[in-house]
């Protein structure tokens, strides 16, 4: 058990360090050397630096204007996208600015801006990608989509949508509709490269084949406020009997679920799938938190009660 706890650990740590290094690669080596502009934040941020470097004749690196917008993203995060979560995505997201900042800077593809385009979309998607799939992002447009989702009921692939869509017209209008083309390439690649690792689909439906049910079970519902459905199943080929576990949680729930499962039953067989669509009954992450705060309530008041009965007791 403590050994696969440490081992997902570790391979968190890894992710945290290649991610935050090809990024940083390829924003420095391909998309900003050729006036390409990054998906989400990091596009954002592209844009920042040049309006800058064009208004006030001051050129800031686009890793430091990352590095800046931390603070405030964190802040915003810690509200309303959980805490975890948005720590090690505030941490990925700093070390990511930091590597920008370290790291030599220039194209390693000159004339060919198609290519810069697909090799840096696709570096950036694969990051994002690892990220989601070990339970955190790269930050910044993540937790803000988040965010913005929970203020205005609009999904987060329609709120990426329109940033990416103004990043895409503003980049045309300043630099050029050429460089505005080689943007949605990138943009393209980034996202076709975060699907083949880790879907993109906010709500999953997971499917759990385990011998250990109960116990399965209960350190999902220790962790996570979702129904779970318990269905009796047989092995066709071992005819052994099994019970699978049904559950509808959102993509940034797949790593915790997927390790909680692992912690428990080793041997379990998981499989996730699209959900299209969960009309009522599914906990966003608010209504999560005020459920956990519900439970800790009430097992203090229990806590307390028994406390005072054990004084009465001795009393007597």
């Amino acid at each position: 058990m403590d050994f696969l706890h440490f081992k997902t650990w570790l391979t968190r740590i890894v992710v945290f360090i290649f991610s935050g290094v090809i990024v940083a690669i390829a924003m420095n080596n391909f998309l900003i050397p050729n006036n390409i502009f990054s998906s989400g934040f990091n596009g954002v941020a592209q844009l920042i630096s040049l309006f800058i470097e064009a208004v006030f004749h001051t050129k800031v690196d686009v890793g430091v204007i990352i590095m800046i917008f931390n603070v405030p993203i964190l802040l915003i995060g810690l509200k309303f996208a959980g805490r975890r979560f948005t720590l090690i995505s505030f941490l990925n997201s700093f070390f990511i600015s930091f590597m920008m900042i370290i790291m030599p800077k220039g194209s390693v593809i000159d004339n060919e801006p198609i290519l810069a385009a697909l090799f840096g979309g696709l570096l950036v998607g694969i990051a994002i990608g690892l990220t989601f799939k070990f339970g955190f992002s790269t930050g910044g447009m993540d937790i803000i989509a988040m965010a913005v989702q929970k203020a205005t009921g609009k999904s987060i692939g329609s709120i990426s949508m329109i940033i990416n869509g103004a990043i895409v017209i503003i980049a045309g209008a300043f630099i050029g509709w050429q460089n505005a083309m080689y943007t949605i390439i990138g943009i393209y690649a980034t996202s076709v490269a975060i699907d083949s690792i880790h879907t993109r689909y906010q709500k999953l439906t997971v499917f759990i084949v385990t011998r250990r049910a109960n116990e399965v079970a209960e350190a999902l519902q220790n962790r996570l406020i979702r129904g779970i459905t318990i269905m009796p199943s047989m092995g066709a080929f071992s005819h052994e009997a099994s019970s699978t576990l049904m559950m509808v949680i959102s993509k940034y729930e797949v790593a915790e679920v997927t390790e909680m499962t692992k912690l428990v039953d080793q041997d379990a067989f998981i499989n996730i799938v699209e959900t299209v669509q969960v009309p009522q009954n599914f906990y966003n992450e608010d209504l999560q938190a005020q459920v956990f705060k519900e439970r800790q309530a009430a097992r203090n008041q229990i806590d307390a009660a028994l406390s005072v009965d054990e004084a009465v007791d001795q009393g007597q």
